[in-house]
């Protein structure tokens, strides 16, 4: 099946048709609700980007010819054995950003990624067939419950949220995202405004933190505080990406950034500290544990500058 929502060239486009009415698809009439106002189903599937978590790449576009191939193939193999080579094209580093991740590549770098970006995947498989299972087995029953956050869509047409599958009586599981976080099988990704406590105010404006409070805030607030103990736990049992042996070596962030041959482009405050900085993209190194950052998109930026944010 087509996707609902595409990029044709440099436009993003949808293809929905007439909507659900009671057990058939409405008529016109009943789905025009005013001038600037339609009912609408979607023609086709739509992918939803977890919140919160990044995981291994399982394929992506390698560079230099664009292709998409699987991490585990014999290019990314030689591309992660020297990104920085001039046959890849130029990609502008600061010297200290590159000097970290030239201590992370080289040979096998490829396929340490593969084997964790293929756990994640047959872990997130594993938990979704199991909720199936329970739910009764029928696939065209099983519904998921997604929350979505300050930005439901990304720039890639795919929705954003925390996924779970729809299940109406308690307990209800952890979500998808949480679960892969426990496991040690994804690392954090703590993106402003699309986690708690940011995404629950009204506006973005209020939504930005006063400088000085990010510790605090991330000390008092349930489910980012849980988030980032549990990533801790996960560290020290060394689980999944954490494993003592064998170790992600690129955060999967820093593999697409590679690939794309762009420096990162969001910036960076410190969820253990009291101070009222915003790191530049590249210095997010400097905040050594993935679960202390919180990247700020470079759009809203002069946000945080209006409340008092400085930028080192």
């Amino acid at each position: 099946m087509a996707k609902a929502i595409e990029d044709i060239g440099a436009l993003k486009v949808g293809h929905f048709g007439l909507g659900e009415h009671g057990a058939g698809i409405g008529t016109v009439p009943q789905q025009v609700h005013d001038g600037d106002t339609i009912v609408a189903r979607a023609l086709g599937n739509l992918s939803i980007r977890f919140l919160g978590i990044d995981t291994p790449e399982i394929s992506l576009s390698l560079p230099p010819t664009g292709r998409f191939e699987s991490i585990g193939s014999a290019g990314w193999e030689a591309f992660l054995k020297d990104p920085f080579a001039d046959r890849f094209g130029v990609i502008d580093l600061a010297p200290s950003l590159q000097a970290h991740l030239a201590a992370r590549v080289g040979p096998k770098c490829g396929a340490n990624h593969f084997r964790h970006a293929q756990a994640a995947q047959r872990a997130l498989e594993s938990e979704v067939q199991a909720d199936l299972d329970q739910s009764g087995g029928d696939r065209a029953a099983f519904r998921f419950f997604i929350a979505f956050a300050g930005e439901v869509m990304d720039n890639y047409g795919r929705l954003l949220g925390f996924i779970n599958c729809d299940q109406r009586e308690p307990p209800r599981p952890p979500t998808y995202n949480s679960r892969l976080l426990a496991a040690g099988l994804a690392f954090p990704y703590f993106i402003w405004p699309n986690i708690n406590p940011f995404r629950r105010h009204a506006s973005l404006v209020e939504a930005v933190p006063v400088p000085g409070t990010a510790a605090l805030l991330s000390s008092r607030e349930a489910s980012l505080r849980e988030a980032r103990l549990t990533v801790r736990a996960a560290r020290d049992a060394g689980r999944g990406v954490y494993a003592k042996a064998d170790p992600l070596q690129l955060e999967p962030f820093e593999l697409r950034f590679l690939a794309g041959r762009r420096a990162p482009s969001r910036w960076v405050i410190d969820l253990s500290s009291d101070g009222e900085l915003l790191l530049p993209p590249q210095r997010y190194i400097e905040i050594p544990r993935a679960e202390d950052r919180l990247y700020i998109p470079a759009e809203y930026v002069p946000l945080f500058v209006e409340r008092g944010w400085r930028r080192a």
